[in-house]
């Protein structure tokens, strides 16, 4: 039996585990993959971490299996569906909002050919649906009123209209796939975030649920730092005003004296997206010795 004070810990495998890991170093955790195996190792002694399908972790936390884990809304909603758990078996903890390929829900959604007639849900009465997310789609058709014969897709879903199945339950970040495959979205049927979740059981422990807290402090903290960066500059002050006017920050940009009397130094962070609009204006404003960095956290 594992002691107390270890954290089980489930990481997903597949499309979410680089980007996991890459949050997981930012926010200040070592992972280090086994060659062959399941079990990572992780820098920290208290936290025990085992590398599964997303689509698993769910059924294992709420069972106690697992103390915590990382998995998509989508696979938690799909196990709800499916009748696997109550909506009580699990607890989710903080909403991550990284996917595959950047910092963005993950959607699912209802897509035909673009030559189709179908246009809208109702058209697809009758006919057929080919997905991953059977559960989902199920619930989502018998909510709207209409009748159609869903089937699970066990891969390569795109690839199965129109010969195989008249539309499909896709999921996508960009919609690219879809377009390259000369698909038409219909409908979105839901949006998916990466949540941290736990067990009923761990989140009644005191020290296991201070941990997970912990944990979801230190990756929302570096998911916050990923758009964002830092700025240091020097200003004249009689052109202080008219820099910090320019200045957007998370809070009040901090001044401090520089020991050249008549001058102050200014820091701040500020959203990665409008440093290069900023930097001229800055300097025209009268700041000198205009410094970027990137940040690792972000903690509000």
């Amino acid at each position: 039996m594992p002691t107390a004070n270890i954290l089980r810990l489930a990481l997903p495998t597949g499309s979410l585990q680089d980007a996991t890991l890459s949050v997981f170093k930012k926010a200040g955790f070592s992972i280090s993959l086994p060659a062959r195996g399941y079990t990572p190792a992780v820098d920290d002694p208290e936290i025990e971490a085992r590398l599964l399908r997303a689509q698993e972790i769910p059924r294992y936390v709420a069972a106690g299996s697992l103390d915590a884990g990382l998995t998509g809304k989508d696979w938690i909603e799909e196990t709800l569906a499916q009748g696997e758990l109550a909506p009580s078996d699990v607890v989710e903890v903080a909403d991550l909002v990284y996917s595959k390929q950047g910092l963005r829900p993950y959607r699912w959604v209802l897509a035909v050919p673009e030559s189709s007639d179908l246009q809208k849900v109702e058209d697809l009465e009758g006919k057929r649906i080919a997905t991953e997310v059977v559960n989902i789609t199920r619930r989502f058709f018998a909510t709207r009123g209409v009748r159609a014969d869903i089937e699970y897709s066990w891969g390569a879903t795109e690839a199965k209209v129109p010969e195989l199945a008249d539309a499909v339950v896709e999921g996508t970040e960009t919609g690219a796939s879809l377009r390259a495959n000369k698909l038409r979205i219909i409908e979105v049927l839901l949006e998916s975030t990466t949540k941290l979740i736990a067990s009923p059981q761990a989140w009644a422990d005191d020290w296991k649920r201070r941990k997970i807290e912990s944990l979801a402090l230190l990756l929302q903290g570096a998911l916050a730092a990923e758009e964002k960066v830092g700025l240091k500059m020097n200003v004249p002050v009689d052109r202080l005003d008219q820099v910090l006017r320019s200045l957007p920050a998370l809070r009040n940009p901090t001044v401090s004296n520089l020991t050249e009397a008549g001058w102050v130094a200014v820091e701040s962070v500020v959203d990665e997206a409008v440093v290069r609009q900023i930097i001229p204006t800055l300097k025209a404003a009268g700041a000198t010795g205009i410094i970027e960095y990137p940040l690792n956290k972000v903690i509000p």
